[in-house]
């Protein structure tokens, strides 16, 4: 990994988010349970660093089950009060709550036969916005609208802040600073 390339200010911490930013922000996912782990990684970092989640992905992995949406929707209470004991993740009620909330949302979607990837992928489409500083905003119309539909199904804590920050990073939005080395490549 060249350290001299030019990154995203966010990449330039450290050696995590370097070969992060390197080999997987921005870069397309299609699978729906990926694109369903990235979210609920997205809602833990909500407040907090992405630096912190980056160093507890393993954890996360652990303790939900590989995220496997089957396994965490029968997570029960006695399951949440475990998480909340576990130094070895983002120990926040809600956010744990949320990730069964939504994980019950995700195999709803799946019932009814809709693609949990193929909806986000339309739904941020069909709404995307052209901007020479993707990197600068916050939140945009898509990721407001990709919010509101995913509200609509049962998901909760996917606010559109969290959700633009989510389709940055799975590849919805390049949201790579026109600078970076990996702009092009993701484009």
């Amino acid at each position: 990994m060249d350290s001299h390339k030019h990154r995203c200010k966010w990449a330039c911490g450290n050696m995590i988010l370097r070969a992060y930013h390197d080999a997987e922000w921005g870069v397309p996912i299609k699978d729906a349970r990926i694109l369903w782990e990235m979210l609920v990684l997205e809602s833990f970092q909500a407040g907090l660093s992405w630096n912190t989640v980056l160093q507890k992905r393993e954890n996360f992995r652990r303790a939900f089950a590989g995220f496997d949406p089957e396994k965490v929707a029968q997570f029960t209470e006695q399951d949440v009060q475990r998480l909340m004991q576990d130094a070895g993740i983002i120990r926040a009620r809600l956010k744990i709550e949320a990730t069964v909330k939504n994980a019950h949302a995700y195999l709803q979607m799946q019932a009814k036969g809709e693609d949990f990837a193929s909806f986000a992928w339309d739904v941020a489409q069909q709404n995307s916005v052209k901007t020479k500083q993707p990197h600068a905003l916050a939140q945009t119309r898509a990721s407001q609208v990709l919010s509101k539909e995913l509200k609509k199904r049962g998901f909760c804590f996917a606010g559109p802040v969290i959700v633009y920050a989510w389709m940055q990073a799975a590849g919805m939005v390049n949201g790579h600073e026109p600078e970076c080395f990996r702009y092009y490549a993701c484009d």
